[in-house]
C-alpha cells in the first residue's frame, strides 16, 4: 500500500515514467481474433475496457483530498497496462473522465486536466514498448495544453502495433453516437450517402476511431454496477465484471484473475 498525501503531480509523473520505460515483456501470449456466435469459450478478450472508479472514496478513507485520490489512481495505471501487454490484449480502453464529470468541483476538474496532460507524456513513453495511444473524447471545453498533449501522444505513437491504448477522456457514449449520426446525416444531405444503405457496420465506421472493435470484457472497480454512459455502442455484447476494489488498489493479480474468469464465460451472441 502506498500513500500519496505529501506528493505533488510532477512526482507522480516521474514515478510513472520510471515504471513504463523498461524493456518489452519477455513473453506475450498469442492474441485471439474476433469471435462469432459459434465460439463458446472466449479465451482472451481482444478488447478489454475498464471504468476506473473509486479514487475519491480511496482518498476519503485516508483523510486525503480527492485530488490525491486521482494521483493514486494514476499510479495504478502501469500495473494494468503492463499486465495487458504481458497477457497479449490487443486493445485496452481506460475510462478516465466523462462528459458528465464537468459537474464536479472546479478544483477537482482542474487537477484532472493537469494530470491528463502529464499522463499523455507518460503514454508517449509507453510508445517505446510498442503501445499506440488513441484518444476517445470530445474537444469541447478542454484546455489547449491538455488537448495538445493528447494529440502529440497520438501522433508520436501512431505506427505502434503491440497494443492499442484507448484513453477515454471527456468521453460520453451518447455524445459519441450523436456524433456518428451527425456525420451520417451530413453525408446523406450532401448526396454522398444513400440513407437506405445505413446499417450497423456503416454506423460503426462513423464513430470516432471507427475501426476500434467492440468491447469483449468490461470491468468496473469500486463496487458500482453501471456502465455510466461508457462506449454504449461498442459495449452492446460486453461481458461485465463489477469488482469491489477501489481503483488505486487494483492489482495485476486481480486483473489476471478476471481475465481467467472471462475465459470461463460462454459467449453466444444471441445464438444457442
Amino acid at each position: 500500500m502506498f500513500e500519496v498525501g505529501a506528493w505533488r503531480v510532477p512526482s507522480v509523473k516521474r514515478l510513472l515514467r520510471a515504471s513504463v520505460t523498461g524493456p518489452p515483456p519477455a513473453v506475450v501470449r498469442q492474441c485471439r481474433g474476433p469471435r462469432g456466435p459459434q465460439d463458446d469459450a472466449p479465451g482472451l478478450p481482444r478488447h478489454l475496457a475498464i471504468i476506473m472508479d473509486g479514487n475519491g472514496r480511496w482518498a476519503a478513507l485516508r483523510g486525503l483530498s480527492r485530488t490525491r485520490g486521482h494521483e493514486a489512481g494514476v499510479l495504478a495505471l502501469p500495473r494494468v497496462v503492463d499486465t495487458a501487454l504481458e497477457e497479449g490484449v490487443e486493445h485496452l480502453s481506460l475510462f478516465f473522465f466523462s462528459t458528465e464529470n464537468w459537474n464536479r468541483p472546479r478544483a477537482e476538474v482542474a487537477a484532472l486536466m493537469r494530470l491528463t496532460a502529464q499522463l499523455a507524456d507518460v503514454f508517449r513513453a509507453y510508445g517505446e514498448r510498442g503501445v499506440r495511444l488513441r484518444w476517445l473524447g470530445s474537444e469541447a471545453r478542454l484546455p489547449r495544453s491538455t488537448l495538445a498533449a493528447l494529440r502529440r501522444a497520438e501522433a508520436e505513437t501512431a505506427d505502434n502495433r503491440a497494443m492499442t491504448l484507448a484513453f477515454c477522456f471527456n468521453h460520453g457514449g451518447r455524445e459519441e453516437i450523436a456524433r456518428a449520426a451527425t456525420s451520417l446525416a451530413r453525408a446523406s444531405a450532401d448526396g454522398a450517402l444513400d440513407p437506405g444503405l445505413i446499417d450497423e457496420a456503416l454506423f460503426t465506421r462513423h464513430l470516432p476511431h471507427g475501426d476500434l472493435p467492440d468491447i469483449d470484457m468490461l470491468v468496473r472497480t469500486s463496487g458500482e454496477q453501471r456502465i455510466s454512459n461508457f462506449m454504449l455502442w461498442r459495449a452492446a455484447y460486453a461481458e461485465l465484471f463489477f469488482v469491489d476494489t477501489l481503483w488505486p488498489d487494483f492489482t495485476a493479480e486481480e486483473l489476471r484473475d478476471l481475465l481467467a474468469a472471462f475465459a470461463g464465460r460462454k459467449r453466444r451472441f444471441g445464438a444457442r
